[in-house]
């Protein structure tokens, strides 16, 4: 990762965000600490000033607010998200977006993949969460279908496991550093670039009902992977 990317999508949040955060859901320390998996007396040094969090620690904090649908806003913003996009970024992002398509399909529904690298996924997450994402496609791939277009000469097919299918596409048509997922009723940008991660996860029946179209428009040209 670039120092520059490094820099951009480190997790930031300030103290006063942090108790902003809480008063906001009507939190104690008690509470952040539950929902985040760090002690009370942790958050309590964080806010009083005595520690200072380091990278991992402001990640669970900011993953605990944004499971409620609060962001932070520049260096002194805190509000809740309201609209229908969600944005993730880092490694902590990455996880919570794997989360969120299993959490999302565990009902049944449709998962299709454009320009999706695994091989991407290796920078932002350790192979034990690799697996056990695999792990929970696998254990509803009775309920869902799941296809992918994927560059041509590409043998690297680990979603087979769940039953995907795959397609290929010439290398003129791929771009290995966007993907594009659409499961249920959302739709994920997903950006590799600059040696950063940053997804926009758009839920809006119509945008997930589009995209599909597009893509079967897509996979009844691509070739039989």
């Amino acid at each position: 990762m670039t120092i520059a990317a490094e820099a951009r999508f480190n997790p930031m949040a300030t103290v006063e965000q942090i108790r902003a955060g809480r008063a906001l859901l009507g939190w104690s320390q008690g509470d952040l600490a539950e929902h985040a998996g760090l002690s009370q007396t942790g958050i309590a040094r964080i806010e009083n000033g005595t520690n200072r969090p380091n990278t991992t620690t402001l990640e669970k904090i900011l993953r605990a607010f944004d499971r409620e649908d609060v962001e932070m806003i520049g260096a002194v913003g805190v509000k809740r998200r309201t609209g229908e996009v969600r944005m993730l970024s880092g490694r902590a992002g990455f996880v919570d977006f794997l989360d969120d398509i299993t959490e999302t399909l565990a009902g049944g529904g449709d998962l299709c993949v454009f320009n999706g690298n695994v091989h991407n996924w290796l920078t932002w997450a350790d192979q034990a969460q690799i697996d056990a994402y695999y792990a929970k496609m696998c254990a509803i791939k009775d309920k869902i279908t799941a296809r992918a277009i994927i560059r041509k000469g590409n043998t690297f097919r680990p979603s087979t496991v769940f039953g995907c299918t795959y397609r290929s596409s010439d290398d003129a048509e791929y771009d290995d550093q966007n993907a594009f997922y659409c499961y249920g009723d959302k739709l994920a940008f997903v950006s590799f670039a600059e040696g950063a991660l940053h997804i926009a996860i758009l839920q809006k029946p119509q945008f997930a009902i589009g995209f599909r179209t597009l893509f079967n428009a897509m996979w009844n040209t691509a070739q039989d992977a």
